[in-house]
């Protein structure tokens, strides 16, 4: 067992198309050398980097998902968390969550690409609706939250992955009754079982549930909190 591995604050987003008719996410699948969940079917999604925290939003979550969000994380975490999301999403998919306009500023080396698409990013459509806390054991650990995302939300072609990185192969929308027949780690199965409740409705969920695999034990942790 790895012991000491520190815990990574993480972002993953659910992009989700047709998600009133018949519901399709965004998913790729990792390489087959990949350390964290090889040859998996994941989200697009990563760890928060340190320069996301000075990346200017064009806008950001809700009140209520914002206040979510910093009852597990330190205020600017809350940002960071938005913007790694949005550049993890770009890394991955080359789709652009963002909106046009002109960054003001030094711009983030690992930023530059996204910001050449003259484009700010942008999480006002995000909903935060699921937290993941990894197990102890693998060589990495992460504090991953969920964001669901609508693909209007996407500036271009939701379907052009011409930019994308090579971090996730097999880029594709896949509906929601075909998931089954991929190889996916357990969270992800978790959490579409919790998000497949959420898709048609607007606003924020009323929990956000939170997933901890320690050792042995598997379980799930629900809180509703007050919308306000």
């Amino acid at each position: 067992m790895t012991v000491g591995v520190p815990v990574r604050d993480a972002a993953t987003v659910i992009l989700v198309r047709d998600r009133t008719t018949r519901p399709q996410v965004l998913m790729g699948q990792r390489g087959a050398k990949a350390v964290f969940m090889p040859s998996k079917f994941v989200f697009p999604g990563g760890a928060v980097d340190p320069a996301d925290a000075r990346v200017p939003l064009a806008g950001g979550v809700g009140d209520v998902c914002a206040s979510r969000l910093a009852e597990g994380a330190a205020a600017e975490r809350v940002h960071a968390l938005q913007a790694a999301a949005i550049r993890e999403v770009w890394e991955e998919s080359g789709l652009v969550l963002g909106t046009p306009g002109e960054w003001a500023g030094p711009v983030p080396a690992d930023w530059e690409d996204f910001r050449a698409t003259g484009h700010l990013p942008c999480a006002a459509a995000f909903r935060y609706v699921f937290r993941a806390i990894t197990p102890v054991g693998p060589p990495r650990r992460f504090d991953a939250r969920f964001f669901l995302v609508d693909v209007s939300a996407v500036a271009g072609d939701p379907d052009d992955f011409s930019r994308a990185s090579d971090e996730l192969s097999q880029l594709q929308w896949i509906p929601l009754e075909e998931i089954g027949n991929l190889d996916l780690p357990l969270i992800t199965e978790v959490v579409l079982g919790e998000v497949v409740q959420v898709l048609a409705c607007a606003g924020p969920p009323p929990e956000v549930p939170c997933f901890r695999d320690e050792d042995e034990q598997r379980f799930l942790l629900r809180r509703r909190a007050e919308l306000r």
